[in-house]
């Protein structure tokens, strides 16, 4: 019975959010009522949907995002980001619209029958740690997990596990330096 009440939760949820929720503005600077109001209306939303959601989420509109994201407090997923399967954010995550965030691929190790059949790897879940931020266009691929206090910059594709409090840019990234005095 309460797997039935959590089916028909996560499903209320993605049917707000899909129809309504992903269209409405999203914040700006000065905040405005509407995006206010609609801030709150796509929080409200992330409870319904995700596995777990923090306190004072940031959902912007036209983003993608599988049920089984964990959502910190006050961490966000971008405007027109697309997080697929597992993926555990921690607090005060900050990411940039477009970001992409994959926890499987396809498999292509047998050159016998074509790529297109073989069907997908095992998922491998995503970490992000608390207080990173992830910049515009950046794509995180399966299995990573980065650490705490990371700033990864725009167009970044993180392929490897990040050490807290790095900073990385490039594809493939490479740590450039550490916030860490």
């Amino acid at each position: 019975m309460k797997s039935n009440i959590i089916c028909l939760r996560k499903v209320i949820g993605k049917i707000l959010f899909y129809t309504i929720g992903r269209f409405l503005p999203s914040p700006q600077f000065p905040i405005t009522p509407i995006a206010y109001v609609s801030k709150r209306f796509r929080g409200l939303c992330g409870k319904l949907i995700l596995e777990k959601c923090g306190k004072n989420v940031n959902i912007c509109g036209r983003s993608n995002f599988s049920s089984r994201v964990e959502l910190g407090d006050n961490s966000g997923i971008g405007y027109k980001a697309n997080i697929t399967g597992k993926c555990i954010i921690g607090n005060n995550v900050i990411m940039a619209p477009e970001c992409l965030i994959l926890t499987n691929n396809h498999s292509f190790s047998r050159t016998d029958i074509p790529i297109k059949v073989q069907g997908a790897d095992k998922e491998e879940t995503v970490v992000i740690g608390n207080d990173v931020w992830i910049g515009m266009r950046v794509i995180i691929l399966p299995g990573v997990k980065i650490g705490n206090g990371v700033v990864i910059g725009a167009g970044t594709v993180v392929s490897k596990d990040v050490p807290d409090y790095s900073v990385l840019v490039g594809n493939p990234a490479r740590v450039v330096r550490s916030r860490k005095l």
